[in-house]
C-alpha cells in the first residue's frame, strides 16, 4: 500500500533552513504528482509546493516562492522540501502528499516550528 514517511521538521529559528524529506513506497513513484502541504493551528491545510514526475514541473504557493525548493529523488524515491529564510509564520505541520485516480494519500505530518 501507497506510504509516506516524512523527516527533518523540528525548531529553527527565524531566517533559519530546514529541509523535510518524504520516502516513498507502494506506487509507481516516478509517474505521480509529489506535494508538500502545510497546516497552522486553526488554518485550513494549504499546498506548498508541487512537483510533476521527473521534476519538469514545480509549482509554489505566493508565500513560498523564492524562499522554498521542492524537489524529487526518483532513484531514492523520496522528495524534499528545502526552506530557507523562515519566518514565524511559516510554523505548521507539514505533510507530504500524493493522489491516485481514487483518492489522495498524506504522510503523518512533520511540525516545523519558527521562533526565537
Amino acid at each position: 500500500q501507497v506510504q509516506l514517511v516524512e523527516s527533518g521538521g523540528g525548531l529553527v529559528q527565524p531566517g533559519g533552513s530546514l529541509r523535510l524529506s518524504c520516502a516513498a513506497s507502494g506506487f509507481t513513484f516516478s509517474s505521480y504528482v509529489m506535494s508538500w502541504y502545510r497546516q497552522a493551528p486553526g488554518k485550513e491545510r494549504e499546498l506548498v509546493a508541487a512537483i510533476t514526475g521527473y521534476g519538469g514541473n514545480t509549482n509554489y504557493a505566493d508565500s513560498a516562492k523564492g524562499r522554498f525548493t521542492i524537489s524529487r529523488d526518483v532513484a531514492k524515491r523520496t522528495v524534499y522540501l528545502q526552506m530557507n529564510s523562515l519566518k514565524p509564520e511559516d510554523t505548521a505541520v507539514y505533510y507530504c502528499s500524493t493522489i491516485s485516480p481514487t483518492r489522495r494519500y498524506w504522510g503523518q505530518g512533520n511540525q516545523v516550528t519558527v521562533s526565537s
